[in-house]
Order: structure tokens, then C-alpha cells, then sequence
């Protein structure tokens, strides 16, 4: 194959379509290792062409500190996907975690880019070493460390993440991106040095890195959930544990969470109801990510403002021009000057009253 066909150059629509004409079941799963790669790029080429050739889909990330990724694999290909991983030296036996939730349309086409890093830290201090990090407890285990008097729960990811599911009684840092979580959370735990310090996230990626950081601060008990909410839900139903865990668990494909307890811990932020749907301004120059309930959904099309209603109806080739032509771009301004920081505000308000 030439390095040229490396990228997915079909549209959306083709691409749905032919997951729709698909006969087969497929399994969402996610893993990451830190481990270091020497050539990314040709990593990154290598890995391209052997899990398209066995029709995987979804989001991989190499860097020289790693892999991460988040994966649809064919049911049919899974021994030969797993195979393809031992192959190489970096990912031999990694721990791949299956979804809570299954979905054929979890993902609709293979990305497999380069990165700088494989989770953004924002650090730069060259005596910090990642490979430093806390002790792993299963969902057992964090949920008796729960209990412990001294104990301090925190949420290593985004505002709209636990704002539809958390913990009981976690800190849940006001954040945007996992880099602005680190200084926060470090100034938050200030003085609980000495205390046990429970870390979650997702799958376990974040809070890696966020106990060697804390352990570099002079933090003594650091802990992590090991496989993070994802292994945590496994785990609660095989054992028959209770979840400690409330809401829904926010996941980054096209499923957008997956449901934990039947808990609805979040509002709509546009009529309050009780809500945990997640969803993108159909305004593709918005996009913006919030909580809209059903009936809100049909009421204003499912966007985040009348105007970006209006903006939506448009034929898709007058949007396109809209955005181009600085002329007419009135209406785009409006909302991402007045609505679009207006509708954040809101979002992370409500996150705030919901903690």
C-alpha cells in the first residue's frame, strides 16, 4: 500500500452505510500502554495497514511515550487483531478492556495519528518521571479505600464528563482538558499529603500519569483504579459489588456514555429537566458539546440555540459559504461571540451545583 492511501478518504455517509451493510457483530474496547517507541511515524504506518486490513475502526494515538486507543474490532478478527498486537514487542499481552456497553456504531472509520504525547500533560520538568506511579486497587479494593476516614476521592477527567457520572463525594476539577486538571487538582489536595489519595478515570490513562505526578509533589498514598470506570463496571457485576460509582460514564465515540446505574445525576442546559444526554450543536460551525433532553432535541433541532437552529436548516453548501465569506458571517460571530461562551458558562455552572 502506498504511504499516500495511509488516511481514510471516504465521506460520512459512505462510511455509515457500510457499517449498516455490515452481516457481522463488532466489540468496542479500549487499552493504552506507556512504553516507549522509537519511530512513531513508522509505527504509526505499520499499524495503519494491519488493522485495516482486518476492518478495525476507531481512534489510535502513537507516541514515543506510547499507545492509546479506543477500537471497534469485528467479532470474527479478535483473535487475529490480538495476534497482530502480541507481534510487536511494545504491546505484547496489553490489557485490552472491553466497552460497558456494545455498539456496532461506536466507531465509523480508522484514525491512527502521531502525537506528541498520548495524554497532553502541559508539564515541563525534566525531573518528573511518569513511570513512578501509585498503587493499583480493583473495585473492591477502591471501594473499601472509600471507606477509609482519611480518604480523598478524585475525578482525573473533564467538567462534562463527570457531570453526567462520578463517585460519591469526589472532587470533580472545573476543567476543560486533562493538562488543566493536574495544577488544579495538586492545589485542591494541598495539605492532605498524608492522606490516601483515590484517583479514577476513564480507563486508567489519566490517573497513570496523575499519581506519578502527585508522588512527584510529595504525595505518599497515592492509589489508582485500576482499568478505571470502564474495569470498574466489569467488575461491580461479576463480583456482585455494590457501585459506588452514580450516572452514566462518558466515553469519546459515537455512543457518547454508557450507562453505570440508572442514576441521572444532570440537567438539561437548556430547560433544566433531568437529562444525561449528551450531544453536538447540529450547527457544524458550533458544535459546541452540552446536555439537551429529548424534547429539547425536537424543539430546537437538536442545536444549542435558536440561531444556530436557523444557521442548521440552511442547504449545506450555504453553511460552507457562510463560514467562508467574512461578509456574511454575521450570524456565526453571534454565537461564537455572545451563545457559544454563554452556553460553557452555563455547562459548567450547572457541573459545579451538580458536585
Amino acid at each position: 500500500m502506498a504511504k499516500n492511501n495511509l488516511f481514510n478518504r471516504k465521506n460520512k455517509t459512505q462510511l455509515i452505510q457500510e457499517q449498516l451493510n455490515e452481516s457481522f457483530i463488532r466489540k468496542t474496547c479500549s487499552f493504552y500502554r506507556y512504553v516507549k517507541i522509537e519511530n512513531p511515524q513508522n509505527m504509526r504506518d505499520i499499524l495503519y495497514k494491519e488493522l485495516l486490513k482486518i476492518n478495525i475502526l476507531g481512534r489510535v494515538y502513537i507516541a514515543k511515550e506510547g499507545i492509546n486507543a479506543q477500537i471497534s474490532v469485528p467479532e470474527q478478527n479478535w483473535e487475529g487483531f490480538v495476534n497482530k498486537l502480541d507481534n510487536h514487542p511494545e504491546f505484547f499481552k496489553i490489557y485490552i478492556k472491553s466497552a460497558v456497553q456494545e455498539s456496532d456504531q461506536s466507531f465509523i472509520k480508522l484514525i491512527v495519528r502521531v502525537k506528541n504525547q498520548i495524554v497532553a500533560d502541559g508539564l515541563n520538568d525534566e525531573t518528573f518521571d511518569s513511570s513512578k506511579v501509585g498503587n493499583l486497587l480493583s473495585a473492591e479494593e477502591f471501594n473499601l479505600a472509600m471507606e477509609a476516614s482519611d480518604s480523598v476521592v478524585v475525578d482525573m477527567r473533564n467538567y462534562y464528563e463527570s457531570e453526567v457520572g462520578h463517585f460519591e463525594n469526589a472532587i470533580c476539577p472545573d476543567v476543560d482538558t486533562f493538562k488543566d486538571s493536574l495544577p488544579m487538582v495538586k492545589e485542591q489536595l494541598a495539605g492532605k499529603e498524608d492522606d490516601k489519595i483515590l484517583l479514577y478515570c476513564t480507563g486508567g490513562i489519566r490517573c497513570e500519569k496523575a499519581s506519578a505526578y502527585l508522588k512527584h509533589h510529595n504525595f505518599k498514598d497515592v492509589n489508582q483504579l485500576n482499568g478505571g470506570i470502564i474495569e470498574y463496571a466489569h467488575q461491580i457485576k461479576e463480583n456482585k459489588l455494590d457501585s459506588k460509582f452514580i450516572g452514566k460514564n462518558f466515553v469519546f465515540d459515537y455512543r457518547m456514555s454508557e450507562e453505570i446505574t440508572t442514576d441521572v445525576i444532570s440537567n438539561c442546559h437548556q430547560c433544566n429537566d433531568p437529562s444525561s444526554r449528551h450531544t453536538n450543536c447540529a450547527n457544524q460551525a458550533c458544535h459546541i458539546l452540552f446536555i439537551q433532553c429529548d424534547k429539547c432535541a425536537e424543539n430546537i433541532k437538536n442545536c444549542c440555540s435558536d440561531e444556530c437552529a436557523e444557521i442548521a436548516k440552511l442547504p449545506i453548501e450555504s453553511q460552507r459559504k457562510l463560514r467562508k465569506t467574512p461578509s456574511k458571517a454575521a450570524p456565526l460571530k453571534q454565537f461564537q461571540t455572545r451563545i457559544k461562551p454563554k452556553l460553557k458558562e452555563l455547562i459548567q455552572n450547572r457541573a459545579k451545583a451538580n458536585q
